[in-house]
């Protein structure tokens, strides 16, 4: 929705810097920009894309009516109509019809004392003039990004890094311990950046930050464990129409990724039950020979035979990966290497002609168990004694890939067997430490894996390439799975009752329900780039990939990873099965040095002992 910038007592000079920071994070919100200074040493400012009240009465920093606070925030309030009844009755009055104007008095009635009723993604920064406070938040869903950057008394949060480097009078040296983590992982750790002394601020933690004392006090909040009992098909379905009408509303035009899958097709499915009208969609399309494989095209269109559409396809092939990778890199504010980001980059691009805001599946999969590491996980503790027998012999006994690649991750706990389930690369024995303080710990296993799926793989990969994505083309992105009375279910559901339903049997019950039985048995597969039929079978693309990822074990490999610097050195040699870390390297590789991703010459013939891709032929 829009860009977040803010200077405490900056080394330069502080409106110049400021407005650096507005012009590097104006793709955010390219339809108004302003800054205010709030004191001698405090500026505040914002880039807003227009969702609701397209009026400039709404344009940011959105100040009250007596001049008193100010708010310049990222996000969607889907509770701000009732949150805005409860104020009307403590006597506030509203000049727009914005959830902009429901925040600010939120804030100023209640401060962080009602936080936890705001329902929404956001990423704000709240000033009270009479009191020199700063209140600076992040919500618990973790969908919209915010970074902070501090140096003695010097202080800078944006909703990137970029911008946080563009008020820098040098750019800060690359974080070196960030490569482990992004290895096995494909990002950085939550609270650290690529760049050193950048931070990420943790979903659901802010500060309050007092400018006349400079003194400052740290808070979080999270989403509630209800007790309750009534967790049955009936409830879900009536908590995720809601959700559906809450995320699709806006005065701008709303469009949806759509993938063909389960989550995405009941969305829409629901969103046209309840409205009737068609939609802008959008899936991306490979070769047609790709096809028998990627489906997404062809279960996309018997849902929009269904449920009327504007559909579009785009298609994506080599030529268009090497087409757009320098500007996606360009676009790119840290580096995530899933292949995802591209092509949701690819469809924001295309859908930006029709659409402001764009509707993902994202959420479904970490709140009600539908990946197959957590299908792998249910049968590892139904007896784990006997997987890591079975572990001894896994070298010596033939036995299907899946079954074999699901025995190397298995460990002593539930805990680093599903840390390796949901990595790249298995983990060392003695660096599961490094990941623990992400794992919640208690006595339900299962749930502990979905928390873990929830807070660091879907809050810093899958959300992080669907803000980036969109936002590169000024396009809101929502994901109405993650509604705060979605995620609440799912967190009070039972351990057994997540067990049962493993594999998102609610969603296949919706849309079985509605004749969709033929994509809720789809066969899951993911959503990305076709990059093993493309390594094996495109010698130029290959190579294209290589290169930088030869240039980056050159540059940076004193401070690889042993297992990571071994690929990088002689990326030809991996196994098919590392097609995925592979292109990790590479995007990082690209981020790190745009150049080589852009230069490096296509189809150098350059020694090597085998290319293991093409005996996979």
């Amino acid at each position: 929705m829009c860009g977040i910038n803010l200077l405490i007592n900056p080394s330069l000079n502080g409106e110049a810097s400021i407005q650096k920071m507005m012009q590097a994070t104006a793709h955010r919100g390219p339809d108004a920009s302003g800054f205010e200074r709030l004191a001698e040493n405090v500026f505040l400012a914002g880039n807003r894309l227009k969702i609701l009240d397209l009026t400039d009465a709404s344009n940011q920093p959105f100040w009250s009516q007596d001049k008193n606070a100010v708010l310049v925030w990222n996000g969607a309030l889907y509770n701000y109509e009732e949150l805005k009844n409860e104020l009307s009755e403590l006597g506030y009055t509203f000049r727009t019809e914005s959830d902009s104007e429901v925040l600010l008095y939120w804030l100023m009635a209640f401060g962080t004392k009602k936080i936890a009723s705001l329902k929404g993604m956001f990423a704000f920064v709240y000033a009270n003039i009479q009191t020199h406070e700063l209140l600076v938040a992040r919500d618990p869903s973790g969908q919209k990004p915010l970074y902070s950057y501090h140096s003695g008394s010097f202080w800078a949060f944006s909703s990137e890094s970029k911008g946080i480097l563009a008020a820098l009078d040098k750019t800060p040296s690359i974080d070196e311990n960030q490569f482990f983590p992004y290895f096995h992982a494909r990002h950085s750790f939550p609270d650290k950046t690529f760049y050193r002394r950048i931070h990420q601020v943790l979903p659901g933690h802010g500060m309050v930050w007092n400018w006349k004392t400079s003194t400052s006090s740290p808070f979080q909040w999270d989403y509630p464990i209800e007790k309750q009992t009534d967790f049955h098909q009936a409830k879900f379905e009536t908590l995720l129409k809601n959700a559906v009408r809450k995320h699709f509303h806006a005065e701008r035009p709303v469009g949806m990724v759509l993938s063909g899958g389960a989550d995405s097709s009941l969305l829409y499915a629901l969103w046209h039950e309840q409205s009737g009208i068609a939609l802008p969609t959008y899936t991306a399309t490979f070769d047609q020979a790709l096809q028998h494989k990627y489906e997404d095209p062809i279960f996309a269109n018997k849902l929009v035979q269904k449920y009327p559409a504007d559909h579009h396809e785009i298609k994506i092939d080599v030529g268009t990966v090497m087409e757009n990778w320098p500007a996606y890199i360009e676009s790119l504010d840290q580096p995530i290497g899933d292949s995802a980001g591209f092509l949701t980059w690819m469809i924001a691009k295309k859908a930006k002609e029709k659409v402001n805001i764009l509707i993902s599946g994202a959420g479904a999969d970490e709140l009600f168990g539908g990946y197959n590491r957590h299908k792998a996980l249910k049968n590892y503790l139904k007896n784990p004694k006997a997987f890591l027998w079975l572990k001894k012999f896994y070298q010596w006994i033939p036995m299907p890939l899946a079954l074999e690649k699901m025995l190397k991750a298995i460990a002593e706990t539930p805990e680093q067997t599903f840390v390796n389930f949901s990595t790249l690369f298995p983990l060392p024995k003695d660096s599961l430490s490094l990941f623990k303080p992400w794992y919640t710990q208690s006595n339900a296993p299962f749930k502990n894996a979905l928390e873990f799926d929830r807070t660091f793989y879907l809050v810093n990969d899958v959300l992080k390439v669907h803000d980036n994505s969109c936002m590169a083309h000024a396009i809101e992105g929502r994901s109405p799975y993650l509604d705060h009375d979605l995620v609440v279910f799912s967190k009070s559901m039972p351990e057994n009752l997540h067990l049962e339903l493993e594999g998102k049997a609610w969603i296949k019950g919706a849309l079985e329900d509605r004749g969709l039985g033929f994509i809720a048995n789809r066969k899951k597969l993911g959503f990305g780039l076709p990059l093993q039929e493309w390594f094996q079978k495109e010698p130029d693309f290959r190579e294209w990939v290589f290169g930088p990822i030869r240039e980056m074990a050159v540059t940076w490999g004193e401070i690889l990873p042993p297992e990571m610097l071994k690929l990088a050195r002689c990326p030809e040699n991996a196994k098919t099965a590392h097609f995925l870390l592979i292109w990790n390297l590479f995007l990082l590789a690209s981020w790190l040095n745009p150049k080589d991703a852009i230069d490096f010459p296509i189809g150098v013939e350059t020694e090597r002992k085998s290319d293991y891709w093409e005996d996979q032929v």
